[in-house]
């Protein structure tokens, strides 16, 4: 992390500017400000990148491991508490998990120092790793279609980044209206829920993984407010993110498991993996005021980078390579239903 050279001294900057994020400061002027102020300058976009990739890699690796543990379990468990108290007496499970908590630390660290617009397009690559840890364990080649799936997910999060170059988020106050926008979302994840009741697995599957991208989607951006709090001082604990942050985090897992309960992985993670940052990038823009650029080419960047990733997803989630595990399943109640 890189920090700013403090220039000589500057009289009256610090009281007749605003705060650093202040439009209207030059580089120096942030420069200066920054150094009594004790603001640290952002790390270089290439550190984020490789750290949100190895965060995408730990994701999707850990998402195997807990759909090949999850698929075993009764389908009646779905939805249910008992999934998850089942599912934690499995190494496996477990394991999966540790790779996930592994990569939500390394997300959690690109979050603190780049803007959710700038992190989330590169964490939707875990499916990328998940086609790849597929491919190790399963011992089948990769065919066009799968190339062109990597290379619609790597060309679209590239296409995005260059085109869009998010900048200018701020940490909102705890109690301002801009987390309102949160409500929405939480709506959307359960409307999710409710319609995919009363459909086939295959629907329902795909429905639940969509809902549980949208509360992680939320829980980044809960998660970037609770750290931006953090750096501002001791009153971290007075906020109210970071008890709703855990909360948001477990239904998340819940429903997440849910769909891994309900059909294969290449069914189920897709939807995660497209929900998750289009709602960060949304709830980004709308909690943290993050801007993307505005002019009719990098809008249609923008927009091109984000449909040519939400397709090299759907793409790598029809893999064979995803399928359900080749070893016996447990047998419930209802198990005959797949």
């Amino acid at each position: 992390m890189l920090v700013y050279p403090c220039p000589p001294a500057q009289t009256g900057l610090a009281t007749q500017r605003g705060p650093v994020t202040d439009p209207a400061f030059g580089e120096a002027e942030r420069g200066a400000l920054s150094c009594r102020t004790g603001h640290r300058r952002r790390s270089p976009l290439v550190i984020v990148i490789i750290v949100s990739l190895g965060a995408a890699c730990l994701l999707g690796i850990g998402f195997v491991a807990q759909q090949h543990a999850a698929y075993r379990e009764p389908l009646e468990e779905m939805l249910h508490p008992r999934l998850l108290l089942d599912l934690m007496r499995m190494p496996l499970w477990l394991a999966g998990i540790g790779l996930m908590v592994g990569g939500q630390i390394l997300g959690a660290i690109a979050l603190r120092y780049a803007d959710v617009s700038q992190v989330e397009p590169l964490l939707a690559m875990n499916l990328l790793f998940a086609l790849t840890a597929a491919h190790v364990i399963y011992q089948e080649p990769f065919g066009r279609t799968l190339q062109l799936g990597a290379l619609l997910v790597c060309g679209g999060v590239a296409l995005f980044l260059f085109a869009g170059r998010p900048h200018g988020g701020r940490l909102p106050d705890p109690v301002s209206i801009r987390w309102l926008a949160a409500l929405p979302v939480v709506v959307v994840a359960a409307a999710l829920v409710l319609f995919g009741l009363r459909r086939s697995l295959k629907i329902k599957a795909m429905l639940l993984a969509a809902a549980a991208g949208v509360l992680y989607g939320l829980q980044d951006v809960l998660t970037r407010g609770s750290l931006l709090t953090l750096d501002s001082g001791p009153n971290m604990l007075a906020t109210w993110q970071l008890y709703v942050l855990p909360c948001v985090a477990v239904v998340g897992l819940l429903l997440n498991q849910s769909a891994f309960d309900a059909a294969p992985l290449q069914i189920s993670l897709p939807a995660t993996t497209v929900a998750e940052p289009i709602a960060g990038i949304v709830l980004g823009v709308a909690i943290f005021a993050e801007r993307l650029q505005v002019t009719p080419a990098a809008i249609a960047g923008e927009v091109a980078g984000l449909i040519a990733m939400v397709a090299g997803i759907v793409i790598l989630g029809r893999s064979p390579f995803l399928a359900k595990p080749t070893q016996p399943v447990l047998q419930g109640p209802h198990r005959k239903e797949r």
